[in-house]
């Protein structure tokens, strides 16, 4: 089947099906359908699978051999028809590779006018890189198979290498792990040409709410996008409509939130009122929390210093920077987000399925890590052990794992 790679805008879809081309194939056909209007003409006619790749061909001047040739069809969101297109060469002509990238699939397509391939294509999504990826492009190597194996062992890291880590995960807190800024902190060593990157893509993001919405809705997506860093600065992290606007609600604001999360810029989080399994099944549609796909954005955003992050001290809201982190850590790695609140006195900021298991995450920004919420969490459910995320080393009681922040790629 094509293969249709969903992810936001800049986290490097284009860069990782090309790279995949020049490796394993012989040579690759690239599409842009956002900037190659001819070619996207030429869809909204016939899309047999024959006459499309003859037509490919002779843009290209090269034939399309199967097995050797990758196709890709990258921003297919700008042509619904060749989305719809991917149907027929997974019934007609499966032996040839095609690879398809959309940033706004979920978001911009018209699937009441266009029949999408629902069976046709596999689906993979593409994140912004976590820390570990982050500490790849350092070529921190050892320094990630140390994390994974006192993860394993759940033994402490040696104090220097424990050290090091926190401080390279603060620095991620601040680049995040959009490639362009990893790639530009990589050559520079430099943070504070991040922000620059940072504000070019969130500025990208708001060009995209114009051009896939009408006028009326994208004032309100700005508004939602724009409220983020005060709804997590919040005590109570609920999404809340009236910080976005006094007197907002879902009917107003409802859209705005899906289209944010289609467009992969933000992650939900919902409420589950009990943790039994299967969790899904618990879950509330009318309590929320939502954090931005990335860190690195969500620090640029709300303005905090890097002064403050570097040091870990002098701002409550390095709290819910933790959080972003660990959601945005937790989604890379597959799990569904879930939070847990019993009757407004306890709130347990992550609860996980993994097997069997039910698992209750607390994210502590410090080496502070009393909870009440965890305590309470455990005492009713009785989980085979839960996990607290903090600067703290590695350890653990008979059911409670204490993982450095920076090892939250690990779970």
């Amino acid at each position: 089947m094509p293969l249709l790679l969903y992810g936001a805008r800049q986290v490097g879809k284009t860069y990782i099906l090309t790279e995949f081309g020049s490796k394993y194939f012989e040579n690759t056909v690239y599409v842009n359908f956002e900037t190659d209007f001819k070619t996207a003409e030429y869809f909204k006619d016939n899309i047999t699978s024959e006459r499309l790749i003859r037509y490919l061909e002779t843009t290209v001047n090269e034939e399309i051999i199967p097995g050797k040739t990758l196709i890709i069809f990258d921003e297919i969101q700008s042509c619904e028809r060749a989305l719809t297109s991917l149907k027929y060469f997974c019934e007609n002509t499966p032996e040839y590779h095609i690879a398809a990238a959309g940033s706004l699939l979920g978001v911009a397509v018209k699937r009441e006018n266009y029949s999408f391939p629902v069976g046709k294509v596999e689906t993979m999504t593409l994140y912004p890189m976590d820390f570990e990826e982050f500490l790849q492009a350092l070529n921190e190597v050892r320094l990630i198979d140390y994390i994974r194996n006192c993860y394993l062992d759940m033994e402490s890291m040696p104090d220097a290498l424990h050290s090091r880590a926190l401080e390279l995960y603060r620095y991620y807190l601040i680049i995040g792990g959009m490639p362009a800024a990893v790639s530009k902190f990589v050559d520079t060593g430099k943070l504070i040409l991040i922000p620059n990157i940072q504000n070019e893509i969130s500025g990208r993001y708001v060009a995209d709410m114009a051009k896939y919405t009408t006028p009326v809705d994208v004032v309100k997506i700005r508004a939602c996008y724009n409220s983020l860093p005060a709804q997590l600065a919040k005590e109570n992290k609920k999404f809340q409509y009236k910080v976005v606007q006094k007197g907002g609600s879902a009917a107003i604001f409802g859209v705005s939130i899906d289209w944010l999360v289609q467009a992969g810029i933000a992650l939900e989080c919902r409420r589950i009122e009990h943790a039994y399994m299967p969790i899904a099944v618990y879950m509330d549609m009318s309590a929320f929390k939502l954090y931005l796909s990335d860190i690195g954005l969500l620090t640029m955003q709300s303005g905090i210093s890097h002064q403050v992050i570097l040091t870990g001290d002098g701002s409550a809201f390095l709290g819910a920077i933790a959080e972003n982190y660990v959601a945005q850590s937790l989604t890379a790695n597959g799990h569904k987000l879930y939070y847990w609140t019993s009757n407004h006195t306890a709130e347990l900021d992550f609860v996980l399925q993994k097997d069997s298991d039910i698992i209750g995450c607390e994210v502590k920004k410090g080496l502070h890590t009393k909870s009440k919420s965890l305590g309470v969490f455990t005492s009713k459910y009785s989980p085979s052990h839960s996990i607290r995320f903090s600067e703290k080393n590695f350890g653990k009681t008979e059911k409670l794992f204490s993982i450095p922040l920076y090892a939250a790629f690990c779970v």
